[in-house]
């Protein structure tokens, strides 16, 4: 080994604390990084490539036959900004029920709507149909099925009992479309035999737009095809934009946060680079003159401090690698199965680039520093040693000392005065320590709102079932054909038993049915509300909440989805019934995907839909027991036919991992804010042993030179973490909207404005608690020095 290698691997050796410190740094700065970047390349790169593999339609239109005939609907290939099409395919809604028996379900069970497509061939230029089993439809009675649409396979039958005729068709094939343009295909001429009569012709058109890479292009792109047609002709379309955000939702919605942690950390890393290494120059003036007398020259010095640095950041980088791909592991699991594909993981790009990138920063941090150390004239730093500075801070000090305070606590406050650069170094460690733990309890304090606002009907303590086979918003109740439902409990029986229960405060009803609505693809779960539900209604985004017939709140997801906004009209049809609703509001729940739409039980009334409640939401008055109140209140209802029971909460293993990785990454940063204050205290009590030498000789005891070291941190941290929460306020609101955007949703203001004063108050005590926790361990060194021995150092 080299002279240089061996004194780069003695200062590594000889130096621990330090050493732990960058180790530390660049793992938590890399582990954040490859999280964040890894899952924003992983996440998308499978419906990316069968996005191009399948010539995915960039946009997918909806059009009234009433309105625009299909020539008219051929000629907006023409369309501005579009380069290819592909239809116009008749498309209808129809209700199948099974007609063979299967491992999944008995023959005679009705399933949920259909979006069904004439469509005569699997390939194309626009939307090429993956087929995964079977072949494709060429006949009458052939149907191919969207992969996971419904629970059968081929060889497997259904009939549709509302077309005319109750034609019973075979399922021939299973398929996939990468963007879900339908959940079942058929040839032309049997979508036009599926058609109910009297009903309106609808048809599909798929593009591929010229510019579709952000939302305001594909908009530009359906304004130019909208604008070729007939007033209202277009009811509907469905961007590729949305499906993509849909189906990567959950490992998209960790990018934000992660981005944040990532920039913090790195930023952090060159601090406490610059901190160690400058530390280390000045800890070893003297020992830099002994190898440059020995002939090292200043290039080598430089180098020797700059690897000194390296090597330890390249062992974070290393283990943050790892740490990295493993907790992408279980976020990118479901990515790649949703598109067929092998499980995605991180890129080998990103393994390679991030590492890379810090240990540049890490290079480039300490190079300032080291730089300054070959510089060093040879006899300068022979002569003058470890520099104590003894007359820094003389008027500081005169100044404390005329403080009502302990003579120990007065010489600690004068310290930071003392080196003011060093002290803004570790004030700026603790800062960023500081922001991370405000900016983390936000972001526990949004997750925790969006845990209990995300299912709808959570805000009352007691559940009644009356009946009917209702099944929560986004699940499919399927109706077994020769045996009867449970009939439903006479809503106005339910209630009277309801009121005349003791302890019972206020409850509503809600009935559920599936429908099709014009720009959503596939069945759309349509929740009824009766009776006042305005205290149970999910949080708002925008507009109200339902206060009378012919209105709907749905989600930001459903808005996107259907290319709509709050006061436009939403047309739901159920086999050939059609029922208008205006949408209200914008709320926020992830229930169903978020994709249910809100309404009154009128508008289940106008499409000939039951619209008898069969669950009703119950809240309790203060103070009641709700063991007693269940047992009470069920044997009312006995002989109704409803039955009570506590609303269970129920949580999101996605909410709970994002609060793990939250956690674990505050916890790192935090720790290497301690572990910089912790080094720059080392320093410090190192430069001043002899000082502390002769305050022990005249008397200072053990316990009075812990108060002063910890005194000397303990003002820095205070002002840094007052100084640090409105930063860590501001990077909160900054991101956690960006968190919502990544899932498609808008958060309600309530879930962004969480800090209330008093925590506020506690967070802004967060630096003065790590800047004790770091200043104590050298403080307990410093106190245990012997006397004699600091009275010899020079």
């Amino acid at each position: 080994m080299s002279a240089l290698g061996r004194v780069v691997r003695a200062g590594v050796g000889r130096r621990r604390v330090q050493t732990a410190v960058l180790v530390m740094t660049t793992l938590v700065a890399v582990t954040a990084s490859v999280l964040a970047v890894g899952l924003l390349a992983a996440s998308r790169a499978p419906f990316d490539r069968a996005f191009a593999q399948q010539h995915g339609a960039h946009l997918a239109g909806q059009f009234d036959g009433t309105r625009a005939t299909a020539a008219q609907l051929a000629a907006t290939a023409r369309a501005s900004g579009v380069t290819a099409t592909a239809g116009p395919f008749r498309s209808l809604s129809a209700r199948p029920r099974t007609v063979t028996s299967s491992d999944f379900l008995p023959a005679g069970v009705d399933l949920q709507p259909l979006t069904v497509v004439g469509r005569a061939r699997s390939g194309g230029p626009v939307d090429a149909i993956d087929l995964v089993e079977g072949a494709w439809a060429t006949r009458a009675g052939e149907m191919v099925v969207a992969d996971g649409a419904l629970p059968v396979r081929p060889g497997g039958r259904l009939t549709f009992p509302g077309a005319p005729g109750s034609p019973t068709l075979t399922v021939v094939g299973i398929a996939r479309s990468v963007t879900g343009t339908a959940q079942a295909w058929v040839t032309p001429a049997q979508a036009e035999a599926l058609t109910t009569p009297g009903s309106p012709p609808a048809y599909e058109m798929l593009y591929r737009l010229r510019a579709a890479g952000t939302d305001a292009e594909v908009a530009a792109g359906r304004a130019a095809i909208s604008a070729a047609l007939p007033e209202g002709a277009m009811t509907g379309s469905q961007s590729y934009l949305a499906v993509r955000q849909e189906e990567t939702a959950n490992a998209m919605a960790f990018v934000p946060f992660l981005v944040a942690f990532g920039v913090l950390g790195l930023l952090l890393s060159v601090l406490v680079v610059g901190i160690v290494v400058s530390g280390a120059v000045g800890a070893a003036t003297r020992r830099i003159g002994i190898l440059k007398s020995l002939g090292f020259t200043p290039a080598q010095v430089v180098r020797a401090h700059v690897g000194q640095a390296l090597i330890p950041a390249a062992i974070g980088c290393g283990l943050g690698l790892v740490l990295g791909n493993v907790l992408a592991v279980p976020v990118l699991g479901e990515v790649g199965a949703a598109f067929g594909a092998p499980a995605a993981s991180i890129p080998v790009w990103v393994d390679v680039v991030v590492p890379a990138a810090a240990l540049v920063l890490v290079a480039g941090a300490a190079l300032a520093p080291a730089l300054r150390a070959g510089r060093l004239r040879t006899v300068d730093a022979l002569t003058v040693g470890r520099r104590r500075g003894t007359g820094r801070g003389r008027l500081s000090r005169r100044l404390t000392g005329r403080l009502p305070l302990p003579r120990a606590v007065g010489l600690g406050l004068a310290d930071p005065f003392a080196r003011p650069a060093r002290s803004g170094t570790m004030a700026a460690a603790v800062a960023f320590g500081a922001v991370c733990v405000t900016f983390a309890a936000g972001l526990a304090l949004t997750l925790g709102a969006v845990q209990e606002g995300r299912m709808l009907d959570s805000a009352g303590s007691v559940v009644v079932s009356g009946g009917g086979g209702q099944g929560p918003p986004g699940a499919e109740v399927v109706r077994a054909g020769g045996t009867a439902d449970v009939p439903k409990a006479e809503p106005s029986e339910v209630a009277a038993a309801l009121r005349a229960q003791r302890g019972t405060g206020r409850f509503y009803g809600t009935a559920q049915a599936q429908a099709s609505a014009s720009g959503i693809t596939g069945a759309t779960t349509v929740v009824a509300y009766q009776g006042d539900s305005s205290w149970g209604a999910p949080r708002l985004v925008s507009g109200r909440w339902l206060d009378g017939p012919g209105q709907a709140v749905v989600t930001t997801r459903f808005l996107t989805a259907a290319g709509i906004r709050v006061g436009d009209t939403v047309t739901l049809t159920e086999e050939g019934r059609r029922a208008s609703v205006r949408i209200v509001g914008e709320a926020f729940f992830t229930q169903g995907e978020g994709m249910a739409l809100l309404t009154s039980t009128a508008t289940l009334a106008g499409l000939q839909l039951d619209a008898t409640p069969s669950r009703y939401y119950v809240q309790t008055r203060p103070g009641t027991d709700l063991t007693r109140y269940l047992a009470s209140v069920n044997a009312a209802l006995e002989p109704v036919g409803a039955v009570a029971t506590a609303d269970a909460a129920d949580s999101s293993s996605v909410i709970v991992a994002m609060d793990a990785v939250i956690g674990t990454l505050t916890l790192l940063l935090v720790v290497v804010a301690g572990l910089g204050v912790l080094n720059t205290v080392v320093l410090d009590t190192r430069d001043r042993v002899h000082d502390l030498g002769v305050l022990k000789a005249l008397g200072m005891t053990p316990r009075q030179t812990v108060a002063m070291v910890v005194t000397s941190v303990a003002g820095t941290g205070l002002l840094a973490g007052v100084a640090a929460v409105p930063a860590g306020v501001a990077l909160h609101h900054w991101i956690t909207p960006l968190m919502g955007d990544a899932v498609g949703m808008a958060l309600p203001g309530g879930m962004v404005d969480v800090y209330e004063p008093p925590g506020l108050v506690l967070l802004a005590l967060g630096g003065l608690v790590i800047a004790v926790a770091g200043g104590l361990l050298p403080a307990g060194w410093a106190a245990g020095t012997d006397t004699a021995t600091a009275l010899r150092t020079e």
